[in-house]
């Protein structure tokens, strides 16, 4: 008998896999996609990893190389504006839905998430607790579609080069910006969490746009 970790991997398609590997970052923005290589890292034939090819760039997760294939796609200036209005729309609603359905067990951990992050410096370690803190709320608003929503635009996230915790100030910023959507989370309300969430993605993008222009991009 599978458990159930077993049954959902089994579960998943090659796209879901690709997808997982451009997420964990083990496929970077440039990165070559070839049916080869993946049906081998996959374990599969390459016909359906040509199918996944063909939806992932439909998805504009991958793009045309200089050479003949695919690419994982980069995010430009149109595109990372057009990603965060998404971004900050879908994640200010989870965020007020989590305010109005968290259980106590998810606000505790979230507030002791949010207490332990206060001790931490590494930009690599906060870039994975951010994840895992934003996963958390997404997760609290007991919102199964926006789940699956905000799990995709997570992907498109991770298109995005660098680190916004490579700037010092940023930290101390969005640490804040989490205690504020925690802190409204924990008293219930939506109206509250909602605006700090849709600050912290604004404060965010801020970040962004200034990384791009410093690296010239755009």
């Amino acid at each position: 008998m599978k458990h159930d970790g077993e049954a959902t991997e089994a579960r998943r398609t090659p796209l879901d896999h690709i997808m997982g590997l451009i997420e964990q970052g083990e496929l970077r923005p440039g990165s070559r996609l070839t049916e080869v290589d993946l049906a081998q890292r996959l374990g599969i034939s390459r016909t359906p990893v040509r199918e996944a090819l063909h939806r992932l760039h439909a998805m504009g997760l991958a793009d045309h190389g200089p050479q003949r294939g695919l690419i994982v796609a980069h995010i430009g200036y149109d595109q990372l504006r057009q990603l965060f209005a998404v971004r900050e729309g879908l994640e200010g609603m989870a965020t007020r839905l989590a305010a109005e359905h968290a259980s106590r067990a998810e606000v505790a951990l979230l507030r002791e998430m949010v207490a332990a992050d206060r001790l931490l410096t590494d930009p690599v370690r906060l870039l994975d607790r951010n994840k895992m803190l934003h996963r958390l709320i997404v997760q609290a608003s007991h919102n199964s579609f926006m789940i699956d929503a905000l799990s995709n635009l997570r992907v498109h996230l991770s298109l995005l080069s660098g680190s916004t915790y490579a700037i010092p100030e940023r930290i101390e910023a969005a640490q804040a910006e989490h205690e504020e959507i925690v802190a409204a989370i924990a008293e219930g309300n939506g109206d509250r969490a909602e605006r700090a969430a849709r600050r912290h993605i604004l404060s965010g993008y801020q970040v962004r746009l200034k990384m791009l222009a410093e690296a010239g991009q755009g």
